[in-house]
């Protein structure tokens, strides 16, 4: 045994080495495609919200047929976009990977065929206030072509593919909902945001099967059968509706506004949604290549890796969420005056969701191993989370409404029940986690603090002595620089900067 064991410990510790490489060349890969999103989401705010035939109603009818539409994706799923790395590592080198595939596609499709019917049937789901064409309903096509974009991207990170969701959902989504909103603005300005939305759904499933098709190849040998499925769909439900549910903290307030509040609020929350939401894009950076080493770990039953790696990525996320909510929360007027000054109102609201987005890092990894290890478990607290979040922002509406303060007021306090909720399903998804692998998750560190501290002073400076327009080409770089370099001197040890390591290289 004192032979073996020193071999079996080096190679444990070269594979957990390698695990955290790959986390890190992911995270990496698709850290770049954030910053791709962020450059293309900008000029379809800009137009949504600036153009005349658009403005804040239209984005706010807009938002509110999206509510549905993306959460009912995520449903549609059934679960593969997590649960499919489990089956790929369970059959691997017994059942050919894609006939593997094409087991949860059949069913994702067959879901999302009768959800788009559904929804065309009765439009007024999707459009709470009654204003829609019939190009409008036409939204409904993006609904399976965004269910199979996840599941072919999902396969394609299974083999640490993490390049074509960039290109999918960082480049050609972004682009071209930006570039066609802007021509609809000519040729059907009614519908011009349904259009756009529809024709970049469609863009990025066919940028995601290309890659698909290439690595995987057809099915061999395959064919539908009715009680596999049948199985397949009962043991994906819980991980289906914890995708759903985890999406749906994030929508569950627009729904809301949608019926309490006038479209102009829906469209100014949506818009501050759509800036803060784009932290959250950091958290899909490391997902696809979670999922596969977490399971690869659980099959082998190496608990501490897990732990290790859940708090690794943990702390990443939180380090980039932290830093991007000081620089788009402190020169907030600034940036939702880059989408119109009817939007500069939606600041307070942007604020409480950029740091939900910051609480909820724990959760988020924390669930990336739940849903493994207790999926029942993990799914009721995700809905009693989302319950809670529903009272908490029903009440808060309500509160602002009874007090006399405007819609903006409201849009504020259902952001404030966003970050509460999402803060409190970081503290018990944590502690599970904990207790099941009987290793502490814990993704602080005390060095984000001292990091914060020059941010914030930089960041309040530029608000109060430079121009708007100096606030946010000069506040924002020195806010983010200052913050990373106290990041990479006080809290970043070997395996954070394996992060960079790459760039290390080649610099």
């Amino acid at each position: 045994m004192s032979i073996t064991d020193p071999r079996d410990t080096s190679t444990m510790d070269a594979r957990e080495r390698d695990d955290i490489a790959a986390l890190a060349k992911g995270g990496r890969t698709n850290l770049f495609g954030f910053f791709l999103r962020l450059a293309a989401r900008i000029p379809f705010l800009f137009i949504a919200g600036r153009a005349s035939v658009y403005g804040p109603e239209a984005l706010g009818r807009f938002a509110s047929a999206l509510v549905l539409i993306e959460l009912t994706s995520m449903v549609c799923t059934m679960g593969e976009k997590r649960g499919l790395a489990l089956r790929l590592s369970q059959t691997e080198g017994r059942v050919h990977p894609a006939n593997v595939i094409a087991d949860g596609t059949i069913l994702a499709v067959i879901a999302s065929f009768s959800a788009a019917v559904f929804f065309w049937f009765v439009p007024m789901l999707l459009f709470p206030g009654g204003h829609y064409t019939w190009i409008d309903r036409l939204i409904v096509l993006a609904l399976p072509a965004m269910t199979l974009t996840e599941i072919w991207l999902a396969a394609l990170a299974y083999r640490l593919k993490v390049s074509p969701t960039v290109w999918s959902r960082a480049i050609v989504e972004p682009w071209t909902i930006s570039i066609v909103a802007a021509a609809m603005i000519w040729i059907a300005p009614q519908s011009g945001l349904s259009i756009a939305y529809i024709a970049s759904e469609l863009a990025a499933a066919l940028t995601a099967f290309i890659p698909f098709l290439r690595e995987y190849g057809l099915p061999r040998g395959w064919r539908p059968r009715p009680n596999e499925m049948r199985q397949l769909a009962l043991r994906s439900l819980p991980i289906a509706l914890a995708d759903g549910i985890e999406w749906g903290t994030r929508r569950v307030d627009i729904f809301l506004l949608g019926f309490l509040a006038p479209p102009a609020a829906v469209g100014v929350y949506y818009a501050a949604q759509q800036v803060a939401s784009l932290p959250q894009k950091l958290k899909s950076s490391f997902e696809p290549v979670l999922g596969p080493v977490i399971t690869r770990n659980l099959k082998e039953k190496d608990y501490a890796a897990i732990a290790r790696q859940v708090c690794q990525v943990g702390f990443w996320i939180t380090a980039a969420q932290a830093g991007i909510a000081l620089a788009l929360g402190i020169p907030g007027e600034g940036v939702m005056g880059l989408v119109g000054h009817q939007f500069v109102g939606g600041t307070g609201a942007l604020a409480f969701l950029l740091a939900a987005e910051v609480v909820a890092s724990t959760a988020v990894v924390s669930e990336a191993a739940l849903i493994y290890v207790a999926r029942v478990r993990n799914l009721m607290v995700s809905i009693a989370t989302i319950g809670f979040q529903a009272l908490l922002t029903l009440g808060g509406i309500l509160l602002m409404q009874k007090l006399g303060y405007n819609s903006l007021f409201q849009a504020a306090a259902a952001a404030a029940a966003l970050m509460i909720s999402l803060g409190l399903a970081s503290l018990i998804k944590g502690r599970m986690l904990a207790k099941i692998l009987r290793e502490p998750i814990n993704n602080w560190r005390w060095a984000l603090v001292w990091a914060a501290v020059p941010a914030v002073v930089l960041g309040v400076l530029a608000t109060q002595f430079l121009p708007e327009w100096a606030e946010l080409a000069f506040g924002i770089p020195a806010i983010l620089g200052s913050y990373f370099w106290v990041i990479w001197k006080r809290a970043f040890g070997p395996e954070d900067r394996k992060l960079f390591q790459k760039a290390q290289k080649t610099a």
